[in-house]
């Protein structure tokens, strides 16, 4: 059995060194291994009892035995031993006293070796995810530097700090194309006691990352001058990010955006050219509101009611596609940074309005006409003006219904609300936005 011990005592060294383990835990799963193998094998010889193992941290030695329990008079022989024998092999024996009795393990052989084998790996790997939910617990939210390992099906693995994490692709960017061995920047969102797949969890597209991201980049946020209030992101597209300066002196949009935008870019090129909008924080509202439809210019803001938090910001007619943005980003991640439902109107629509509500703008009506019912709204002009896939009469006449009998009233919406519309598809409400823009020339 000695070269079985020095085996294990050898495996034991360079399982604690390889995997970054304390020894004591590896040797504490070997006597454990050992203390089972015993167990399988005296059992198999009629032998039952209670088995313990101890490996001597010094040469590696393993010695085996059987726990029986001092009593006057013995009722099972494998568990317990009588007090007259026992002080024939302790003197200093009582009964209640538990005695461990070396047993011989030269037979033990090879099924020791494969028991304590399959006990040790199984231990070795909960000790080590153990040691890996310990390190990364409290890194969670840090952006660190990870190499790309290997690539399936639904993930990205990567290596940090010699640990493997996964960046699931839909946590990767829309233009991240990456080779083997690359080094790329990530930050941590979870770590998984239990997890089949590596614990450590990574992303790209999380706000967190976008602000680390200007924390090394922008020295006035590293050392606390200038403050990140707020950030959104519709990763690998557009990014809007609310910051405010504690110094009065010091321009917080400015130093975000560094000399002749050196600063932003640097980021913008880590996030595969990422739109990032900077806008300044302020503690009014409405202020607040109007930079956060950034770069469109805000006329005026209308607060609502606070507890529904809606509010109604009206800009130049021209200004309107810009408020908006591509199939509504703009305003939907402005509504984001600022938590308010954001109704975004044209001067001229509020012009128009007031008109009617002076009983300018209209004749007034015939008391002997025919009133026009949702029936009778006109299916013709969207059909008429918008040659896109998918958008039949019947599909019309439903958004005209809905409140959208034109291309001015879905210059607004957003695929959400389009969506709510029976018959209404993601790709169609997309491509029904689309139209609506380029019909405006956007």
């Amino acid at each position: 059995m000695a070269t079985v011990a020095t085996t294990f005592f050898d495996s034991v060294k360079m399982i604690a060194a390889e995997k970054g383990i304390p020894e004591e835990d590896v040797f504490a799963a070997v006597e454990e291994a050992l203390a089972k193998a015993a167990d399988k094998y005296f059992n198999a010889q009629d032998f039952y009892g209670n088995f313990q193992a101890q490996m001597d941290r010094e040469t590696g030695e393993f010695h085996v035995y059987a726990l029986k329990q001092v009593v006057a008079e013995v009722e099972e022989e494998d568990l317990e031993i009588s007090l007259t024998e026992a002080q024939t092999l302790n003197p200093d024996a009582a009964e209640g006293d538990t005695l461990w009795l070396p047993q011989d393990t030269s037979q033990l052989g090879r099924i020791a070796a494969q028991a304590a084998k399959q006990v040790l790996v199984q231990k070795v790997r909960e000790a080590e995810r153990e040691r890996i939910f310990t390190e990364f617990a409290d890194r969670i939210g840090e952006v660190v530097v990870a190499e790309v390992k290997r690539f399936e099906k639904s993930a990205i693995i990567l290596e940090i700090d010699r640990v493997e994490s996964m960046l699931r692709r839909n946590e990767a960017l829309r233009g991240d194309r990456f080779d083997k061995g690359q080094r790329i920047k990530v930050v941590i969102v979870s770590v998984d006691r239990s997890a089949k797949d590596p614990q450590v969890q990574v992303s790209r597209t999380d706000p967190r990352l976008l602000i680390k991201l200007f924390e090394n980049e922008v020295p006035e946020i590293h050392d606390g001058t200038v403050v990140i209030r707020n950030c959104v992101r519709e990763a690998g597209d557009r990014a809007k990010v609310a910051v405010h300066s504690l110094d009065p002196d010091v321009d917080p949009v400015g130093a975000c955006v560094g000399l002749k935008g050196s600063r932003v870019q640097a980021i913008i090129r880590e996030l595969k050219n990422e739109k990032i909008d900077i806008v300044r924080y302020s503690d009014d509202a409405a202020q607040f509101i109007a930079n956060a439809l950034n770069p469109a210019k805000a006329i005026r803001v209308n607060l609502g009611d606070p507890e529904s938090r809606r509010v109604e910001v009206v800009v130049d007619d021209e200004q309107l596609s810009v408020a908006i943005g591509k199939r509504g980003q703009n305003v939907r991640l402005a509504a984001k940074l600022t938590g308010w439902n954001i109704d975004v109107r044209s001067e001229g629509d509020k012009r128009r309005e007031a008109e009617i509500a002076m009983g300018l703008a209209l004749p007034v009506p015939d008391a002997e006409a025919t009133p026009v019912t949702e029936a009778d709204v006109p299916t013709s002009s969207l059909l008429d003006t918008l040659k896109v896939e998918g958008l039949d009469a019947t599909l019309a006449d439903r958004l005209a219904t809905a409140g959208y009998p034109d291309t001015k009233s879905l210059y607004t919406v957003t695929a959400e609300q389009l969506m709510q519309v029976e018959g209404m598809d993601q790709d169609l409400a997309f491509r029904l936005i689309d139209a609506v823009q380029a019909h405006f020339g956007e």
